[in-house]
């Protein structure tokens, strides 16, 4: 068998090479294609069992890779006629079992750490800190948020030590490795300020819950929903569908409309004829009534009522309207609550002033003042003398 790979080495690392990068490139999007066409309720079980199938294979192409990788370096050291049965039964004794269970330690502990780190963020988000009146919703996203960092950071950290323990025991000194990555990371360093700064901030931001995933918020002035969050950037889709990659490091200013509960905060204009205690009368009751229906009153925390009178305008004075609705939901709210008012405006009597423009031109002089008393002439505002017959004019 050692004969057979020894000498189709070459082979078996360039087809388990292509194979383990088709298997890591493919895993997400098969993945996504079969969970979509299992019905509703199999779903969690397809995605499980097809992110399981995915490791397996894997770990099975990574094991031929580092298998026919060894037996080209054996190959090269021209030792290969000295390999025989009792040799490769020592090596696979003092190596080879320890190498097996090194890999095997390692599948374990990313099965392990895939399915106890959802339990244990959840746990330690069970129990919010005093005074936290974070809703489920806003939990289960920092959950989301914090598990896609941590799922993220206990592969990195599997596959580093995994990859260290096995080059110890092929006998390759490591010490050298570790010595050029130092000396690396410190040359690296100095032209790496700005991704230290964005890992820094990326700390920062998941300790202090700024925004987590499925928030809407305002970063680096770009307003959108937030679709990622890792320790060095923040991604953002916007209104218009666009997706902004924004570094931790370039945040200033953070504002989150979605943090435990929303607020509906929008300006009514009325003419400046109208009776304002009827048009407040008229928004409480539309306010109210909206809380009351079925189908919102789940979504609204407090009605909407009138909370003053908030400026007089060029064409209409601004009453402010405010309530508290749950996440996500003012700008339905705010929209469906435009939609009632014009309607009880309209039945009410109630005008909705829109931008217009009065000119004057001053007092005009009355054209009869104007009429030629010799023939009768109409003349123009402005006129000393008739343009018909030259009779000077004047004013009765």
């Amino acid at each position: 068998m050692w004969q057979w790979i020894m000498a189709n080495a070459v082979w078996i690392l360039v087809t388990s090479g292509f194979v383990l990068a088709v298997l890591l490139f493919t895993t997400d999007w098969v993945r996504d294609k079969l969970v979509q066409r299992a019905p509703e309720e199999k779903q969690p079980q397809v995605d499980k069992r097809v992110t399981t199938t995915f490791w397996v294979l894997e770990s099975i192409a990574g094991v031929l890779l580092l298998v026919a990788l060894a037996a080209l370096v054996i190959s090269e050291e021209g030792i290969a006629a000295i390999v025989t049965p009792a040799t490769i039964g020592i090596w696979v004794v003092e190596h080879g079992i320890r190498i097996f269970v090194i890999l095997l330690v390692g599948i374990v502990l990313w099965l392990a750490a895939k399915r106890f780190m959802p339990a244990l963020v959840h746990r330690a988000m069970a129990k919010p800190k005093r005074g936290e009146r974070e809703a489920g919703v806003g939990r289960k996203k920092r959950e989301d948020t914090l598990l896609g960092v941590f799922m993220g950071l206990s592969q990195l950290i599997i596959i580093i030590i995994v990859v260290f323990m096995v080059l110890g025991e092929l006998n390759i000194n490591i010490a050298p490795i570790l010595a050029g990555l130092g000396i690396a990371g410190i040359a690296v360093g100095f032209g790496a300020q700005y991704l230290i700064r964005d890992l820094i901030a990326g700390v920062f931001i998941l300790m202090e819950n700024q925004f987590r995933v499925g928030d809407v918020a305002k970063i680096a002035d770009i307003a959108g929903l937030v679709e990622e969050v890792h320790l060095r950037k923040t991604v953002l889709r916007d209104l218009d569908g666009i997706v902004h990659h924004v570094p931790n490091g370039e945040i200033r200013v953070a504002s989150n409309y979605t943090r435990r509960f929303s607020r509906v905060n929008l300006d009514v204009s009325v003419s400046y004829s109208t009776d304002l205690d009827q048009a407040m009368a008229v928004i409480n009751r539309v306010g109210q009534e909206l809380a009351e229906d079925e189908k919102w009153k789940e979504r609204i925390i407090t009605p909407p009522q009138a909370l003053r009178v908030n400026k007089f305008g060029d064409s209409g004075i601004d009453i402010k309207i405010v309530g508290d609705v749950k996440t996500m939901e003012q700008w339905a709210t705010m929209g469906e609550l435009r939609l009632r008012l014009k309607k009880a405006f309209d039945a009410e009597g109630i005008e909705i002033p829109w931008p217009h423009v009065k000119l004057y031109f001053g007092e005009p002089e009355l054209i009869s003042n104007l009429a030629c008393a010799a023939c009768a002439t109409a003349n123009p505002p402005g006129s000393k003398f008739c343009l018909n017959c030259g009779t000077k004019l004047s004013a009765k």
